[in-house]
């Protein structure tokens, strides 16, 4: 291909020589004849004959090599060839566009687009890119551009990101040339990749949605003097953007949608003077106002644009974290601070003024504040407008009752309480007046409300919730210590549990409140800073709020008594005995190890709550898609209450044997499974699947600490194999037993065994088999042998053997002896003792197990990855190593070449490929990774072919998954 490039080169030369000489001799020619030269005109046409003779020789050699090299090696079964073949053929149609830029050769780009490897696609696009770029070679790509158009467009969705990008790059580029090109059904399955997680595909999409929508100008702007606000030429380019992200409905991802424009549009993101104008002043002559719905939308993307300029980070999803900056960027951050701090100081006051009643408004107007230059108050003389933002913040809180309103206050308050400045006196006086007005209240309010007795009047019920409401939210950002609320919110809760009717929000704020009281409690004693007394009486405070919040757990409310749950799991966890670790040994009398009362209590919880029936636990009745929601949302919740209680089995917290509780509940699913289904059902089903799933997910809660998890995992294994025994099959000893299936779950947790507990594990299954169990080969037995083979792999191999159906050797028997034990436990007894008297036809009673040496497992060679006691032919072991799934062809193999085309596919053969897109709602769904991609025949290591993803399927079985979310109700900072 490199030598038909310089032949191309060659001939382009001799086009270009032979065109000089064409002009030369027709300007010879053209001259009056006592002026014209006839030796020249010789010359000349000899000259164009000798360079005729040069171009059809080198024309023909290009032919040669273009038939018989080319068109076999652009569909070779080696993809660096077809990509080389397509790479190249791009060059010659760019560098000699006369010659090679018709429909002959565009065809073979337009039909590698379909290959199966990403890098050839990306090759036919960046082939293409330079054409398109040309705008004169436009006209001879219009007939291409009709054919391939479609193919272009679904090329955005491309698995590989690569080619994604360059196709969206190609479409801007075709946009660019025309606007009739593409139709408004193209140009929507570009816009939606604004929100791709993948930050390339989102911001050439970006790219290509501000050239469709923002490029569009009138001339008279450009001439016309600057103007600024709602007058400026920006305006309509935001109401553009705003209109925009109201059409695409993903009103949750502003923060994606102003980062995949930033680059391109960042002007006019930054135009803040512009979208304060629109907000605050009064619509032109003619101008219609905004809506309240594109209000919000527009205070929304204020916000995005704001933190995307103070952080200079995309959203999260979109990096792998922050990068470090250059000074250039360091400088724009630093000016884009100090500008947007100017300009909301001022105006900031007026627009929560103004949006002081609407909740969703307010909350983003708010977290202004948390990007400012809090000096430039000081430097600038605006203090008189700090007074009139922490007056309206004021106002906020004594108007508004919602949460997510009170939280953004208590934010701001504490972004703006920064010592560092001078303004922090100012912000301080003002936090604690308003925080003694609450507390104050809330005592008076509190007092009148619990005289009143069993009949609470049902105003003073809202007025103390509301006055909690604020206290909590505070709280949660501020030490509130010096204002002694445990005491109060202590007597509030003890008084619902003596009358049990408390109204069911004024438990729940008082337990989050009195919790986030422990807390600062906590954390000023870990400073070291208090007095002994103060240890003493948060220990006792401690213990009296957990009894409370154990008491709660019998509660007939379900939120109370999840608040509770919640609250207890937490300061168990944080008042374990990890809490002197570290250097910390001052706090020991802070440990608290629950009982077994509480314990009890704990696990009953998870019990009735947690494993439920979803149908139970949803109490939606507001249509199906409300419905849907609730479960959703429900079993998030159930997720989170199993997370948290998983946290203590991990970090020792409760008796390790409870994780075994929790994993009889999975033999419960199956026994319902197997009424569902019957015994013959199907193990590649979707619902032994999950189950399958939700084990593996369950088994990674245990850790990597063998020996912390060593007896909850052997009696896990005991309860496992006498529950797959137990049925036996009413058909007879030849059959499996009913709940055999349930092996293929446990295997999933074989793993988690010790190297030498693989061994008496295993010994104690062999108690349940017959002889002619462990001849079986049917598919009905592949859960026994698949469990069997988990507990020999890396086990002592003293008695096992090693059978390879792969190696050309054949079968190989190695043994190995265990190496001396340095420590001695064993096992307890009580997990082997209920069976000791079963009758084992092939097995002679187990010993007890006295190593526990921990030992890396064995790195098997290829030939010896299929352990088994039983002699199998080859063919058997590769039916039984993978009975269900095919085994990959590790090769390259050609694409298939069978069909004719039509129109510019009429001279060859055009490839039928297999389509490599990703679905339109994939891809749209790209944040959630929720990707499936079945299109590849050629198989090559996932690195170049296949992109890492993750099923997020909502189990509420599923702690491990959610193991890194925060459960614990510490403070926000």
């Amino acid at each position: 291909m490199k030598l038909m490039t310089a032949l191309v080169n060659v001939a382009l030369n001799l086009s270009i020589n032979m065109d000089n000489t064409q002009r030369q001799y027709e300007a010879e020619r053209n001259k009056m004849i006592g002026k014209r030269a006839n030796d020249r005109l010789e010359l000349l046409l000899q000259k164009r004959k000798e360079l005729q003779e040069n171009q059809d020789e080198i024309e023909n050699m290009m032919n040669a090599i273009f038939k018989g090299v080319f068109v076999h090696r652009y569909r070779d079964a080696i993809a660096e060839i077809r990509a080389i073949c397509i790479e190249e053929i791009g060059v010659w149609m760019k560098m000699y566009s006369d010659a090679f830029l018709n429909d002959s050769y565009l065809k073979y780009v337009g039909w590698t687009m379909h290959d199966k490897q990403g890098e050839v696609r990306l090759k036919c696009l960046t082939a293409l890119q330079g054409l398109y770029y040309n705008r004169e070679l436009n006209a001879k790509l219009e007939l291409f551009t009709s054919r391939f158009k479609d193919r272009i467009v679904s090329m955005t969705l491309d698995k590989e990101y690569d080619v994604a990008v360059q196709a969206i790059k190609l479409l801007t580029l075709v946009l660019h040339s025309s606007d009739e090109v593409l139709t408004a059904e193209d140009c929507e399955s570009v816009y939606h990749l604004v929100y791709s997680a993948h930050r390339p595909v989102a911001v050439a999409a970006g790219e290509f949605l501000f050239k469709k929508l923002f490029s569009h100008r009138d001339p008279e702007d450009d001439s016309m003097p600057k103007r600024r606000g709602r007058q400026s030429v920006n305006a309509n380019l935001i109401k553009t953007t705003v209109f925009f992200f109201l059409e695409s409905e993903l009103h949750e991802h502003a923060a994606y949608l102003v980062d995949s424009m930033w680059d391109c549009a960042g002007e006019i993101l930054k135009d803040w003077e512009c979208m304060i104008s629109l907000l605050l002043d009064e619509p032109l002559p003619g101008e219609e106002a905004l809506t309240d719905r594109q209000e919000t939308a527009l205070i929304e993307i204020m916000l995005c644009t704001i933190r995307q300029a103070a952080e200079c980070h995309p959203p999260v999803g979109r990096g792998t974290g922050k990068r470090v900056l250059t000074a250039k960027e360091k400088k724009t951050q630093l000016d884009d601070r100090t500008r947007m701090t100017e300009l909301f100081a001022i105006s900031l006051p007026a627009l929560l003024a103004k949006y002081s009643v609407d909740a969703e408004k307010v909350t983003n107007l708010l977290q202004l504040p948390q990007f400012f230059d809090l000096e430039i108050y000081t430097t600038g003389r605006l203090e008189k407008h700090l007074d009139s933002l922490l007056r309206q913040i004021r106002e906020i809180v004594e108007k508004h009752t919602d949460t997510d309103v009170l939280e953004a206050c208590s934010k701001t308050y504490h972004s703006l309480c920064n010592e560092e400045f001078t303004i922090f006196n100012r912000v301080d006086i003002a936090r604690s007046q308003l925080l003694d007005e609450q507390v104050d209240k809330f005592n008076r309010l509190l007092e009148d409300f619990l005289q009143e007795g069993e009949d609470p009047d049902e105003d003073d019920a809202y007025q103390v919730l509301s006055t909690l409401k604020r206290i909590t939210a505070f709280h949660n950002a501020h030490d509130l210590s010096k204002w002694d609320l445990f005491t109060s919110n202590y007597k509030l809760l003890n008084t619902g549990i003596e009358n049990g009717d408390m109204p069911e929000q004024i438990v729940i704020h008082a337990l989050q409140c009195t919790h986030y009281v422990i807390l600062w409690s906590l954390a000023k004693v870990s400073e070291g800073t208090s007095k002994k007394e103060d240890m003493l009486i948060l220990r006792k405070q401690m213990r009296a709020f957990c009894l409370m919040c154990q008491r709660y757990l019998t509660s007939v409310n379900t939120a109370v008594k999840e608040q509770a749950f919640t609250i207890l799991c937490d300061l168990l966890l944080i008042f374990s005995h990890q809490i002197i670790s570290g250097g910390r040994e001052a706090l020991e009398p802070l440990v608290y190890t629950p009982e077994a009362s509480l314990q009890s209590d704990l696990l009953n919880f998870i019990l009735d709550h947690v494993f439920i029936d979803q149908d139970e636990d949803s109490n939606s009745t507001d249509g199906q898609q409300d419905d849907e929601a609730g479960k959703i949302e429900a079993l998030h919740k159930r997720r989170n209450l199993l997370a948290a209680y998983c946290k203590l089995i991990i970090y020792n917290v409760v008796e390790i044997n409870t994780g075994a509780d929790i994993f009889k509940q999975y033999m419960r699913l199956f026994n319902e499974m197997l009424s569902d289904l019957g015994p013959s059902f199907d193990r590649s089903s979707s619902a032994f699947c999950g189950i399958k799933e939700l084990a593996r997910r369950f088994s990674l809660t245990f850790g990597l600490d063998q020996l912390k998890t060593r007896e909850a995992i052997a009696m896990l294994h005991k309860d496992g194999i006498e529950f797959a025994f137990k049925e036996p099959n009413p058909q007879g000893e030849g059959h499996p037993p009913l709940n055999l299936a349930f092996l293929d779950i446990l295997s999933e947790f074989s793993s988690k065994l010790m190297r030498q507990d693989k061994r008496t594990v295993h010994m104690y299954l062999e108690r349940f088999m017959t002889f002619q169990m462990a001849l079986q080969r049917e598919d009905c037995w592949l859960p026994l042998i698949s469990y069997r083979n988990s507990l020999q792999a890396g086990g002592d191999d003293d008695t096992m053997s090693v059978v390879s159906g792969i190696s050309s050797r054949g079968s190989s028997v190695r043994s190995k002896k265990a190496k001396p034990a340095t420590g001695k436990r064993k096992l307890p007894e009580v997990w082997m003792s209920r069976e000791q008297s079963m009758q084992t036809p092939i097995m002679m009673p187990s010993p007890h197990l006295t190593s526990t040496i921990m030992r890396e497992p064995k790195r098997l060679r290829p030939e010896e990855s299929y352990m088994g006691v039983y002699t199998m032919t080859p063919d058997q072991q590769q039916q039984h190593t993978h009975p269900q799934t095919p085994q990959p062809q590790h090769h390259q193999t050609p694409m298939d070449y069978n069909r004719r085309g039509t129109g510019l596919m009429e001279d060859d053969e055009e490839p039928i490929v297999e389509d490599v897109m990703m679905s339109s709602e994939g891809r749209i769904e790209d944040l959630n990774e929720g990707m499936d991609f079945d299109t590849m025949d050629i198989d090559l290591p996932p690195s170049k072919n296949r992109r890492e993803r993750s099923e997020l399927k909502p189990d509420f079985f599923d702690p491990a998954s959610i193991m890194d979310e925060s459960v614990l109700g510490v403070p926000m900072f």
